[in-house]
């Protein structure tokens, strides 16, 4: 039902589900709770969002601290993103780096964030409809970011187009994480 595939950051997973296409159109299943389980993923999820973007946005990179962080899994309904995750996880073998991710509705491929990596993405079409599905609800106290362009990663982007918010994050380089590696 799921092909799981392992990105370079521990935990973290591109998902591909199976795709049945016919002259109807088209039919996806994008979380089965019981699969999620086997496969050692969160199958518990508290709220699901969704976002729409032109290209030139980049949102991000966002996650929530302790004790409202949460695992997030990503997918496009409609156009495409370059999708980034960033391991903040101190003790990980990864703590620091990037990962990146061509998410699109066409692949219809998830990427599965746990606890401890903050996201962001850019719209590679010139709309695209991101859902997330979160395990926490979300807690504004606790919701933070690291500014986008402090991480090493080469956004298809000539002149990003950002939110206050995330203009306003502190670079990596002064980030100071409550993220705690824990072998997945």
């Amino acid at each position: 039902m799921f092909e799981l595939i392992p990105s370079r950051i521990p935990g973290c997973y591109e998902i591909q589900p199976r795709v049945l296409d016919d002259i109807r159109g088209r039919f996806v299943k994008v979380f089965h709770a019981n699969v999620f389980l086997e496969l050692g993923l969160e199958a518990s999820f508290a709220e699901d969002y969704y976002s729409v973007s032109r290209k030139g946005v980049i949102r991000g990179m966002h996650f929530q601290a302790p004790p409202a962080d949460h695992v997030k899994v990503a997918y496009c309904v409609q156009g495409g993103v370059f999708d980034v995750v960033l391991d903040l996880r101190v003790g990980s073998p990864t703590y620091g780096q990037a990962a990146s991710f061509n998410v699109t509705a066409e692949k219809a491929n998830l990427v599965y964030i746990p606890r401890g990596l903050a996201h962001g993405f850019c719209p590679v079409s010139e709309v695209a409809t991101l859902v997330y599905k979160v395990s926490t609800v979300y807690s504004p106290e606790y919701d933070s970011g690291v500014l986008w362009n402090s991480i090493g990663i080469d956004w298809p982007v000539a002149s990003a187009v950002l939110s206050e918010r995330d203009r306003a994050f502190k670079p990596f380089s002064e980030f100071k994480s409550p993220f705690v590696y824990d072998r997945p």
